[in-house]
């Protein structure tokens, strides 16, 4: 039998995954441009530091409630027709950036970026891991979260050393890319499969698996779970979520979202900049994120080559601790430098090195690893709006994380707000070591064994995969 090619796999996971670096750019727009557009006046009419507040978090806000419509999209229309949708709106919404004249226009044009960008957030890493072999699920799964962050990295580069408007241009051309790019790939074959059109299925899984590939078993596969779903008695979705295996599921997503926006992450990164210029070196906080940029992107892609042979949970473990480590150290170094000023003159270094090893270890674990999760643990009938609810906690989460970080900064003191992340760090942790399953080479039908308690039954055919 012909094992076929990975490479097309590669290709579609990318390609889709390019969407996730559409709204990483957008994210990483925030930073270099705040002093552009609050101080030096380039959109020509002015915009106060609580108004970019809001330009800033309206991202997150537009991310957050578009997770569940899309949800119900996806299966109505498919993965591929849902992501080529939004290329329009995501225009719409950087014309506004380019063009506004006034602050609403920029509130609409970022809201409307941001429901775009959630929208791939539930979409991208559904498709996928839909695309995948078991063996190539975890690899092609972090996919997403690399091309977030290289999004981020993107938007500080050009931010960097470009105008607004030339800023504005470089993030819109974006979308654009992606739509030429994913055109030409195939629907999800999962997803064809369930709409009854096996011939078109059996196309798509063939281009995938390439050429020469002998699709003949894992078609059969495919086929065999559809139809049992499709068996199933068709119930109402609220009626399907309320399922004990579906309960535990959506909880474990749930959570694995939560931790991962209360770990800090957007705190950190936006502290660190101001971190760097006070006490790295003479660095311009420009130069700093860029460096950070660099950071994120590189232990990312660590993580994607080694998340199918370390496992999920192994990586969220050692994530967590060195989290709680490092958040534990700024909070210790901001309280001492504000109860004795001076105290820490000479121990700039570490709050720099906490931040560089928190990032590293984030982005090899609590980075990549909820969005892999949250798209393997559900069967077809629920993944999609279950995987939109997940989705839903993360972007609330990082909208109240972004709103509340400066005013705890201001009322507690920077020390006690870090020791907040570490509490919720050791929480994470000990959350992954005993309800968090290994899902790693595991099939759907495998990982719905283990959710509900029964013992899992190995299929030789998976390992061949």
């Amino acid at each position: 039998m012909s094992k076929g090619s990975v490479l097309p796999q590669y290709i579609a996971g990318l390609s889709a995954s390019f969407g996730a670096l559409c709204m990483g750019a957008s994210i990483g727009w925030s930073s270099p441009v705040e002093k552009m557009i609050t101080e030096a006046g380039d959109y020509d009419f002015p915009v106060t530091s609580s108004q970019f507040g809001w330009v800033s978090s309206l991202l997150t806000l537009g991310a957050t409630v578009i997770c569940i419509p899309i949800g119900f999209a996806i299966d109505w229309i498919g993965r591929r027709p849902t992501m080529l949708a939004l290329i329009p709106p995501y225009m719409v919404g950087w014309v506004l950036m380019l063009t506004a004249n006034n602050v609403p226009m920029l509130y609409c044009g970022r809201f409307i970026l941001g429901m775009c960008g959630g929208a791939f957030c539930v979409t991208a890493p559904m498709y996928c891991t839909e695309i995948s072999t078991t063996a190539l699920r975890g690899t092609i799964g972090s996919f997403f979260q690399l091309l977030i962050v290289s999004g981020v990295l993107y938007g500080y580069l050009v931010g960097a050393f470009l105008p607004l408007l030339y800023i504005n241009i470089l993030c819109a051309i974006l979308p654009l890319i992606f739509a030429t790019v994913h055109f030409f790939m195939p629907e999800s074959p999962v997803y064809l499969a369930i709409k009854g059109r096996n011939e078109d299925a059996a196309k798509a899984l063939q281009w995938l698996r390439g050429k020469d590939a002998n699709i003949d078993d894992e078609m059969k596969e495919i086929l065999e779970e559809t139809q049992k779903q499709n068996d199933q008695p068709k119930v109402n979705i609220l009626v399907a979520l309320r399922r004990p295996i579906v309960m535990k599921g959506l909880l474990i997503a749930i959570l694995l979202q939560v931790f991962q926006q209360w770990s800090g992450i957007n705190a950190i990164l936006f502290y660190s900049a101001s971190i760097f210029e006070d006490v790295g070196a003479g660095l311009k906080g420009e130069i700093a994120s860029i460096i950070i940029g660099v950071t994120q992107v590189t232990s990312t892609l660590v993580a994607v080559l080694i998340i199918d042979k370390a496992g999920r949970r192994i990586l969220l473990l050692a994530s967590g601790v060195m989290m709680t480590v490092t958040t534990a150290l700024m909070g210790l170094y901001f309280q001492l430098s504000e109860s004795s000023p001076g105290s820490m003159d000479n121990y700039g270094w570490l709050p720099i090195t906490s931040i560089c090893v928190f990032i590293v270890f984030f982005s090899i674990g609590f980075g990549p690893v909820p969005w892999l999760v949250m798209a393997e643990l559900f069967s077809e009938d629920v993944k999609s709006v279950a995987g939109s609810i997940a989705g839903t906690c993360n972007w609330l989460s990082a909208f109240m994380v972004t709103l509340l970080f400066p005013i705890l900064k201001e009322s507690i003191g920077p020390g006690p707000t870090f020791w907040i992340f570490t509490v919720i760090a050791v929480l994470a942790f000990f959350y992954s070591l005993f309800f968090v399953p290994e899902t790693k080479g595991k099939t759907i039908l495998e990982i719905q064994q283990m959710l509900s308690g029964e013992k899992v039954i190995k299929d030789d055919k998976d390992d061949k995969s």
